[in-house]
């Protein structure tokens, strides 16, 4: 992923190809065609939208529609790390008629967009929009101009080889930035239009540099950072053993008597957490001895 800006400093641009990143999601969690293009276009967002944050600050992008894959969510942060799952991975669709692509609007369907970054803040930022037709690009570049006023586009794709692995990935994101001319406006208005499809330009092998220089036209574009992008999880068994002293004290009971391990997956990486009746029987204690356990 590469950052960059216009040398009147009026545009910036953020770009990536993250076909590794994507395919990494793929087999994690055995995703279907359509819904590996719908996870891979918002793991793509999601890291360019994450290397606009700071430090340790993060971001949390959440589809939720009334398509058959009723949900996605992707966590990013600053360092080019991202993360993310389909509520409904396997969704099989046919491929769209007009175009022949694979429909990822009609396996997301209508619904919102949520974005909540974590900026150290007590509280977290929130922005919710509309989604406007579930091909993700579209609808992240409505929400930059609705909910953050930024004037945005958004060019995201997913190419897929014919044995449901992925092909490749990537895409960007432009805004402009405040006091754009109209000159400027116009210039990427008019690249931007000349970029039919993202996955065309992928398949003949552009880098994210290429596609800056392809946005960017006429406006002497500076690439000033770079960094990899990589699909990683931050679980842990200590997060994951929170997440089971929050069921309470009473189901932690039920499940001591039921005698049997607990096994909790990771839902980003799919990873397995074991938990003998033993351990189970050490959380609740520790969990009373802290006071963090609910009845």
């Amino acid at each position: 992923m590469v950052r960059a800006a216009s040398k009147n400093g009026e545009v910036r641009i953020f770009a990536a190809t993250t076909r590794d990143t994507v395919e990494e999601a793929r087999k994690d969690h055995n995703t279907s065609p359509v819904i590996t293009a719908a996870l891979g276009r918002l793991l793509t967002g999601g890291a360019m939208m994450g290397a606009m944050l700071k430090g340790d600050d993060k971001l949390t992008l959440q589809i939720r529609g009334d398509g058959p894959v009723k949900g996605l969510t992707v966590t990013a942060d600053a360092n080019g790390n991202v993360k993310g799952f389909a509520l409904e991975p396997e969704v099989i669709l046919p491929i769209r008629e007009k175009d022949h692509k694979l429909d990822v609007g009609g396996a997301v369907g209508n619904g919102t967009l949520q974005i909540i970054k974590d900026l150290g803040l007590k509280d977290p930022y929130i922005g919710q929009t509309q989604l406007v037709n579930g091909e993700i690009a579209e609808d992240l570049t409505y929400y930059f101009a609705s909910s953050e006023q930024v004037p945005s586009a958004v060019g995201l794709g997913v190419l897929m080889n014919k044995n449901n692995t992925v092909r490749e990935a990537g895409g960007f994101i432009v805004q402009m930035l405040p006091g754009a001319t109209e000159e400027s406006i116009s210039v990427v208005e008019k690249n931007v239009a000349k970029i039919h499809s993202v996955t065309d330009i992928l398949r003949e092998g552009k880098t994210p540099e290429d596609i800056v220089n392809m946005v960017l036209d006429g406006l002497e574009p500076n690439i000033y950072t770079s960094m990899p992008v990589q699909f990683k999880c931050d679980c842990s068994e200590e997060k994951v053993s929170r997440v089971l002293i929050s069921i309470g004290e009473k189901e932690l009971n039920s499940l001591i008597d039921e005698g049997k391990p607990v096994e909790i997956k990771c839902e980003f990486c799919e990873k397995a957490y074991t938990f003998s009746v033993e351990d189970v029987k050490e959380l609740l204690t520790e969990a009373k001895k802290s006071g963090n356990l609910r009845a």
